[in-house]
């Protein structure tokens, strides 16, 4: 991306060469009269000459923008970032990270255009006009409506099979079914549990399922009382019957969950149970701490169908009575999805929150780090300074056998501290008009409908969950919003469709040095933005620093939380105290 306003660039100066022509007249003499003289002969017209060919004006001289912490004591990940020429990046940091790629080809890290940036302070314009390099452009944004992509003529990769792309979106699932069924979408993310077999049944319809690399669990912040108290949690952990809600809410392929970590994605502990459901102990342990009786408090959530999450409403109430059974009275409180998680990540929501995560990647860091490391967000109240140590020795280590012991400590530690309790993996999955080739469903949630033909119509109709809240994905950290983003916007690398694995995207070679701090990204060479701006190093560095530098000017976004930013790289730069 041409990061070119924030470096004065010099722009060479050209040298004008210019002919003077003096014509000089001698002075006149006197003579005597003149003798007649022939008529001079008539002359040809001069030869018609050629216009001189325009001097040609070289472009600006590239000029490598380098952003550098002062030290590594700020707790962040990063020491450098730094343009080496114009294709090509180098990320210097203060302690090794084997998942570092996998993070670079995070949707939320995508490459913005420079001039563009600064062109919208950084906010504005940002979140609801993306401008990347990806297979779509925005089109348009009819807010409660619709969402519009078309094809980007100037792609640097494969073009997109759609021309349009729609996204939609219902809260009930029921009615996602209906407009399948119906044909007037394509695709629509998330069937209800009881669908599953409705659509199976449906020569007219495909089912596309998901493994379950997701967790829904009972947020509590430990900043409000009797949160505080960690007995308290950990009885709060044996008072809820997690399989009772598997089993009624859940859909086949789903699970228990025995930790916050999935089976599937590294860094799950084998062996590891979460505490037995023992109602009985949990009121004895709460009156004991003075919580019952009389205990009033909250579960609120958002009225959102997730794939950990398929039914919020009959869950919420589920809870509810279970927590009654045991003497503590507790009322549902409903929020709107974007202020809901904007107040989570605050850690502005008391008693309990039911919310929940699917896999960005496949690695512990993705689960682990953003929820409870040092530079995660305060929706669990304060960290824990020996889940932070297990977890920053986890991330430093080159392979997967020096890492697991680390995250064993780290997911028994979590289970001792209770900052949530740990309910299921959800199964879960997308559906298809039958004559959509290409269709599939993502384990990250990362779909592509560039590679999907919707049976040679020009135009796919996606219809998901709920709405954006914005659409500069540094700042969001809605599955809804970051789905949206990757039609349009582009990281350094990317995730294969359908295994996860990480791929060249906007960089096509990457290496590390021997002890993973630095790392090497070379950019392709002739990628456009949909602007017309061409993408070079700069690009790279300044969409990496207006995240990293809490107190850079255009560290704005919608909201300002970044919070994916200090969850996977530790801590902001200048973070506010």
């Amino acid at each position: 991306m041409k990061r070119q306003s924030l470096l004065a660039r010099l722009l060479s100066g050209l040298a004008a060469a210019s002919l003077l022509l003096a014509a000089c007249a001698p002075a006149a003499t006197p003579t005597a009269a003149p003798q007649p003289t022939q008529a001079p002969a008539p002359t040809q017209a001069p030869e018609p000459t050629q216009a001189p060919e325009p001097t040609a004006v070289p472009a600006p001289a590239f000029e490598p923008m380098k952003y550098e912490a002062p030290n590594c004591d700020y707790g962040g990940e990063f020491k450098t970032i730094e343009a080496v020429d114009q294709f090509t990046v180098k990320f210097t940091l203060c302690a090794p990270d084997v998942a570092f790629p996998a993070k670079a080809a995070f949707s939320s890290f995508a490459i913005n255009d420079s001039g563009y940036l600064e062109s919208t302070g950084g906010g504005g314009d940002l979140i609801e006009k993306p401008n990347g390099t990806g297979p779509y452009v925005l089109e348009s944004w009819d807010r409660g409506n619709q969402i519009t992509f078309t094809r980007f003529d100037g792609y640097w990769g494969t073009p997109a099979l759609p021309q349009t792309v729609i996204f939609k979106w219902s809260a009930e699932s029921a009615q996602r079914l209906l407009e399948l069924q119906a044909g007037t979408v394509d695709g629509i993310d998330n069937p209800g549990p009881d669908d599953f077999a409705v659509i199976e049944a449906d020569s007219n319809l495909q089912l596309q399922k998901r493994n379950g690399t997701n967790v829904f669990y009972v947020g509590m912040n430990n900043t409000y009382a009797p949160f505080d108290n960690e007995r308290v949690r950990q009885a709060f952990a044996m008072a809820i019957d997690r399989k009772r809600l598997v089993d009624n809410f859940y859909p086949a392929g789903s699970s228990v969950a025995t930790q916050f970590m999935p089976p599937a994605i590294f860094g799950f502990s084998q062996g590891q149970d979460w505490y037995e459901y023992n109602p009985e102990e949990a009121q004895k342990i709460l009156t004991e701490e003075g919580v019952l009786p009389g205990f009033k408090t909250t579960i609120t959530y958002r009225d959102v169908v997730r794939g950990y999450l398929p039914n919020p409403g009959v869950v919420a109430q589920d809870i509810q009575a279970q927590l009654k059974d045991i003497g503590v009275e507790a009322e549902i409180v409903v929020m709107e999805s974007g202020a809901y998680l904007d107040a989570a990540d605050r850690g502005e929501i008391n008693g309990f929150h039911l919310l929940g995560w699917g896999a960005d990647y496949p690695d512990a860091t993705n689960f682990l780090d953003y929820h409870f490391g040092q530079g995660a967000s305060k929706q669990f109240g304060n960290g824990f300074p020996d889940v932070w140590e297990a977890l920053k020795e986890g991330a430093t280590k080159s392979t997967a056998a020096e890492r697991q012991p680390f995250y064993d400590q780290a997911n028994e530690l979590i289970k001792q501290h209770v900052p949530m309790i740990p309910v299921a993996h959800g199964g879960n999955g997308a559906a298809y008009k039958a004559d959509v080739e290409g269709a599939y469903a993502s384990d990250i949630g990362a779909e592509q409908f560039a590679l999907m033909n919707p049976g040679g119509r020009d135009t796919f109709v996606w219809l998901q969950n709920g709405e954006p809240s914005g659409l500069y994905c540094a700042d969001e950290t809605d599955g809804e919003a970051l789905r949206a983003c990757e039609q349009v916007m582009q990281s350094l690398l990317a995730y294969e469709p359908g295994t996860g694995k990480v791929v060249a995207s906007l960089a096509s070679e990457w290496s590390a040095n021997a002890d993973l701090t630095e790392w090497t990204f070379t950019l392709r060479e002739g990628v456009k933005f949909h602007n017309g701006a061409d993408l070079d190093a700069n690009d790279v560095v300044l969409s990496y620093v207006v995240q990293w530098d809490a107190a850079h000017p255009l560290h704005v976004g919608r909201d300002g939380s970044f919070t994916y930013f200090p969850g996977l790289f530790g801590q902001f730069l200048n973070a506010p105290q």
